[in-house]
Formats: C-alpha cells, structure tokens, sequence
C-alpha cells in the first residue's frame, strides 16, 4: 500500500513539473516554437514520459487551463469566506482574482485565444473538451452571486453572462498595454457597477417577460451549464 501510494506521488510530482517547465516555455518561447522534447529536457524526463502524462502540448494547454480554473475557485472562496461582502464586492472580487491569476500570461494568452474561433479545437474555450473548465468558471461567478435575493431566472442566467462578459475583458486584457493593465482593472469595476444597477431594473416585474427570452435563448444556445434550470414564462 505504502508503495502504491508512493508511485502516485512521485507520479503526481512529474506530472506537475512537466506542466509547470511547459507553461515556462511557452511563456519564454511561445507556444508554437517550443517542442515536447524541449519540455522534457527543462522538466529532467524522458520525452516518452512527457507524452505518457501530456500526450501533446494541447495537453499541456488544457492542464493550464484547468489549473487556472482551480486556482480561481479556490482563491474567490477563500476571499468570500468572511461573507461579508456585498454584491458589487463579491463580483469585482471574482473578476478581478481572475485576472490577477492571470497577469504574467498576456502573451501565451494572446498565442492561444487565435483558437477560440475553431469551436472543435481543443484550445478553444468553446470546445467540448473543455466544457468543464467554462463550467467551473461559471460556478465562480454563481459563488459570487451567492445569498443575493434575485429571481430565478436571473439567478440562472446572470452566471453565463457573467463569464461570457469576463471572457470579452479578457481579449481586451490580452491587447491592453497600461501599466499593470490598469485600463482592464478599470474596465472591471465599471462593469461591475454597472451590472448591479441594471439588476435593480431586472428584478422589476415588468421586466419578466424580457428574462424570459433571454432565458430561453440561453437555453437555445446551449450556454447553460449541465444543471437544474428554471421554467421559462414570459407571464
């Protein structure tokens, strides 16, 4: 038993060091210049065990982005922890942990976000194999909403809009060249005051009937993640 679960470490711990000297090259040498057999070489492997844990560097690319995930839910809930946060702080917290996460990656993201028009490339954040991930990052946006008193259809929509809005500052991040980005942390807490205003009108009764479709098109779209979704009324 002490054996096997040694293995597993020490397997873990290779498989860590590959994704993590791989992330370092395609930082320094950019994604496309960087080979397998270099990865191999900085993380002290056979290139055969390279591929046995990463089977490409597509691979590696979606370990990044699973591992940049994780580190978002982690980070957002311990921050959260206190609960006493109010809704702008709760999303300006999710929007800007992410980014902050982030921060170093301007120029892999730029080499990697060319993808995203290629819905069945494996590195578009709109492919099937990386359904999860947008999943997860939904959920972050969920936590943030959290105890907020919001009907259900907003309470079931406003996730994917979130994250949809987080991918579009995201482009702009990649291209923003201020200062520690201080253009996109300012576009980030614009938005976000602006998102809780416009909550205050989306509540209204009579903006139900709009919910409703807006609802529906999601539903259409198939952009709700796999879980319970409200009935759709427009009464």
């Amino acid at each position: 038993m002490f054996k096997k679960e040694s293995a597993r470490g020490k397997s873990k711990e290779t498989k860590t060091a590959i994704l993590s000297h791989a992330i370092r090259l395609f930082r320094e040498r950019g994604f496309d210049a960087a080979t397998m057999r270099e990865v191999a070489e900085a993380a002290g492997v056979a290139l055969g065990s390279a591929y046995y844990y990463f089977p490409g560097k597509e691979a590696i690319v979606q370990a990044y982005y699973e591992d940049v995930q994780e580190q978002h839910a982690r980070r957002v809930a311990d921050a959260l922890a206190s609960g006493k946060h109010d809704l702008e702080e709760r999303l300006r917290i999710a929007f800007q942990t992410k980014f902050d996460i982030l921060a170093g990656d301007r120029k892999l993201l730029g080499a990697l976000f060319r993808y995203t028009a290629d819905p069945d490339h494996a590195l578009s954040v709109f492919s099937p194999a990386n359904r999860a991930v947008r999943e997860q990052s939904m959920s972050v946006f969920a936590q943030a909403i959290g105890p907020e008193k919001l009907p259900e259809d907003i309470s079931a929509a406003l996730p994917v809009a979130l994250w949809a809005l987080h991918m579009g500052i995201l482009l702009y991040f990649i291209y923003d060249q201020s200062p520690e980005q201080h253009r996109t942390r300012t576009l980030i807490n614009g938005s976000v005051r602006m998102i809780v205003r416009i909550l205050l009108v989306a509540k209204l009764p009579i903006m139900k009937p709009v919910r409703g479709s807006l609802v529906s098109l999601l539903r259409e779209a198939e952009l709700f993640p796999k879980t319970s979704l409200p009935a759709v009324s427009s009464r």
